[in-house]
């Protein structure tokens, strides 16, 4: 097993297979029992999915558990590094996602009609809005980084999406021409984002308080990681159950969506952990502050595509393409850490 796999789980290091069959199966679904979709799309609230929404808590609550915000009580310790990670995240990234996915999206719009354009710009938009997943823990580990630095720095940019999310994405997607209804852009950061925040940190709290902060950290947080990936395997059987006729249409639309992704994610680790070189950082402050900016929080992203544009629009399935594409290109970001950790102070 290669220094890279080390460290992740089973299901965290086929994920990218996992994803694949539920691709396949979603498909299957969706081409040979219609009714499944077409019951499931009948389940919703002021344009929510309620399965999906099941769902998506179930990924997003085991995230919020594992994150301490009372660590950015240390974010003046070793300011570089925050604000590396900041800047890039809410600065550069989600612009820089705009203009590539935009050009991409021109330069072959002769493949992609019009409005489904917009729906991919949309989805990529969605996802370089929304910095950091629970797995940037994994890459941190895997490129020897500063645990606990790694936690402010994601318990920092978590609590920045609160305030900033909506306003980006709302002024991209204007930008774009993209019209979308601000109180359910708004009511899906409620119910995605503040609610399973609010609700991990009183788990914390009330676990902590009452068998201690080992037992936590050890054997609580653990019982949620296989609800997680069950949580994303079911979401991604369901999307694309909708979304099958589609993708038979146009497989190609696959990759055009994907390209533009793997470029961005590329692109904006290499800006961040050149910066932290340029800035003398140490690497184990560079390597985690370079998977912070290049991941993206896309159960988010997949619940706010849902929520604006549906479970069947091409937003939703950029988004999904995203999490296809996550596992292998941060494998390759942490190789690539790794072989450069030569190049950093210690």
């Amino acid at each position: 097993m290669s220094k890279e796999n080390k460290g992740i789980g089973f299901f965290e290091r086929y994920l990218t297979i996992w994803i694949t069959l539920c691709i396949i199966a979603g498909i299957a679904i969706g081409q040979w029992i219609p009714a499944v979709p077409e019951t499931l799309g009948k389940w919703e609230y002021a344009n929510v999915s309620i399965p999906i929404a099941v769902l998506i808590w179930l990924m997003i609550y085991p995230m919020m558990l594992k994150v301490d915000f009372q660590s950015v009580r240390n974010v003046g310790k070793r300011p570089k590094g925050i604000l590396i990670t900041c800047v890039t995240n809410w600065l550069i990234k989600p612009f820089t996602m705009f203009g590539i996915a935009w050009f991409f999206f021109v330069v072959f719009k002769t493949f992609i009609p019009t409005a489904l354009a917009d729906q991919y710009l949309a989805g990529a938009v969605l996802l370089g809005a929304a910095p950091c997943t629970a797995m940037v823990f994994v890459w941190s580990y895997l490129t020897k980084g500063d645990a606990a630095y790694t936690l402010v720095q994601v318990a920092v940019n978590d609590l920045i999406i609160l305030v900033a999310y909506v306003p980006i994405v709302g002024f991209l997607l204007g930008i774009g021409g993209i019209a979308i209804p601000w109180a359910t852009l708004i009511l899906s950061v409620v119910l995605f984002v503040v609610i399973p925040l609010v609700a991990g940190i009183i788990t914390r709290i009330l676990v902590v308080r009452r068998y201690g902060i080992d037992y936590f950290n050890t054997v609580f947080v653990n019982k949620f990681n296989k609800w997680t990936i069950i949580g994303l395997l079911l979401t991604l059987i369901i999307l694309f159950s909708f979304q099958g006729k589609t993708i038979l249409s146009n497989p190609f639309h696959i990759v055009l969506i994907a390209v533009p992704l793997i470029l961005q994610t590329f692109l904006i680790f290499f800006i961040t952990y050149g910066w932290a070189k340029a800035w003398k950082l140490p690497h184990n402050v560079a390597a985690p502050a370079g998977m912070i900016g290049a991941s993206n929080f896309f159960e988010l992203s997949v619940a706010v595509a849902i929520s604006l544009f549906g479970v069947q629009s091409g937003a939703a399935l950029a988004t999904v393409v995203g999490v296809l594409v996550e596992v292998p290109v941060m494998l390759t970001l942490v190789k690539i850490a790794n072989n450069t950790r030569k190049y950093f102070k210690n």
